[in-house]
């Protein structure tokens, strides 16, 4: 429901002075489960007023306000946002760059930034694992008070809530695990976020303890764990499994160098050109590699993430990237904690249960119900791309040959276990 605020009508010279009111506008059932945040805002240009609704069904809404009258309220958008993460909350996010931006964040544990006018996913970072996810954000203001609203700046500040704890992290956010620190504020949980107009105190409230509390920001200490963390890549070498000197590392550069080879065709006699970067249509046959199965829709976000990452400011697209950068993004996009056996395992169960029938076994799945599912489901697959994707996943097929393996190739009944160990090679 949306209600508006205008001068209250005097009826005599009396009342000239009475108080404004508040009118209903219309209410609209745009979403069809529970909205997680409402926010205001206004438009760069003209300044006209905005309003969004992000919900627990993954749909951001945005309402047409001009156009609305009393008992319609109309929408002007409604875009599914996320596949299977589940978002908690938005903000505004500060001007870095000339492009504007709406971040959220999930219970995937990752901060996403939306393109405010097309709504476009242009950047997916990692954020803070302290044992929950980010469920409220409140942008802190480092703003003068006669800079103008909208101007760029360098260099800012975010509080956030999860369960239990009030943290702060250094904007812009680059999945950086050294950019945050949190405390816990209110054991019962935190119920409220907020962040006075100066950006030097920020406010909780508590569910239980029936507690507000007054926290001073202080900006040193949170700059000086970042210095800690070290210059450049070094903190995401940490995020990396044995760090700089592992064998993922290795294992990546290996595979990074090789797409070189891949993207230029693997029959060819003629020289190499050896690089420090890879085509951009490389990045998701890496990703792979790593044992990170993204989807289509996580492959277009990707791509649209490096392809666009410097449009803004030099309205080129980028086509290739270098190893640090594709470093952070693996570190950004793929799961924060991986898939363990017990995510997989409960995944197989829900399938196993669609099999329907008492005697369906609930720890397999049949051969052909898998391939069904798999072709129905989710985001669309033909029977030949499936036979490739497995020929791939079981070695069987080399750069140009023909498929030599098939669906009916797999066991009649396959388990989480055969599915993980021998189809993805998860081991």
């Amino acid at each position: 429901s949306v209600f508006t605020l205008s001068p209250a009508k005097a009826a005599s010279p009396v009342e000239k002075d009475r108080p404004s009111a508040w009118s209903f506008l219309g209410k609209h059932r745009s979403h069809y489960k529970k909205i997680q945040a409402v926010l205001f805002g206004e438009t760069l240009d003209t300044g006209a007023t905005r309003l969004l609704s992000l919900g627990q069904d993954r749909t951001l809404v945005e309402y047409d306000l001009a156009n609305s009258s009393k008992e319609d309220l109309r929408l002007m958008s409604v875009q599914r946002i996320e596949q299977s993460a589940v978002p908690y909350c938005m903000q505004w996010y500060p001007s870095f760059s000339t492009e504007s931006f709406l971040i959220t964040a999930s219970d995937q544990y990752k901060f996403k930034l939306y393109n405010c006018t097309t709504k476009m996913c242009r950047k997916t970072v990692l954020g803070p694992t302290y044992g929950a996810p980010v469920t409220r954000m409140a942008i802190l203001s480092t703003r003068d008070q006669d800079e103008p609203h909208g101007a760029l700046v360098e260099r800012g500040y975010m509080a956030f809530a999860t369960k239990e704890k009030l943290g702060v992290a250094v904007l812009p956010l680059d999945g950086n695990p050294f950019g945050s620190m949190s405390i816990i504020a209110h054991p019962s949980g935190v119920s409220a976020l907020a962040s006075s107009p100066d950006g030097k105190h920020i406010f909780t409230s508590g569910g239980k303890d029936a507690s507000v509390f007054m926290w001073k920001f202080n900006s040193n200490s949170l700059e000086a764990a970042l210095g800690l963390g070290g210059p450049d890549l070094e903190p995401f070498y940490t995020l990396l499994d044995g760090g700089r000197g592992g064998p993922l590392f290795a294992e990546l550069e290996d595979y990074f160098y090789y797409s070189q080879l891949r993207s230029q065709g693997m029959d060819s006699m003629e020289s190499r050109q050896v690089s420090t970067t890879i085509p951009v249509s490389e990045i998701p046959f890496v990703m792979r590699s790593l044992g990170f199965y993204p989807t289509e829709h996580e492959v277009d976000n990707m791509l649209n993430e490096v392809k666009f990452g410097h449009f803004s400011g030099t309205n080129t697209q980028q086509t290739e990237i270098d190893l640090g950068d594709f470093i952070r993004l693996y570190i950004n996009h793929r799961p924060a904690f991986g898939i363990s056996p017990k995510q997989l395992s409960k995944s197989f169960q829900i399938l196993c249960k669609s099999q329907g029938g008492r005697l369906a076994d609930p720890d397999s799945i049949s051969r052909g119900r898998l391939v069904q599912l798999l072709e129905s489901k989710g985001e669309h697959i033909t029977e030949a791309e499936l036979a490739e994707y497995l020929c791939y996943l079981f070695g069987s097929k080399e750069e140009d040959e023909e498929d030599v393996f098939s669906p009916s190739d797999l066991p009649p009944h396959v388990t989480s276990q055969h599915f993980a160990e021998e189809i993805l090679g998860l081991v």
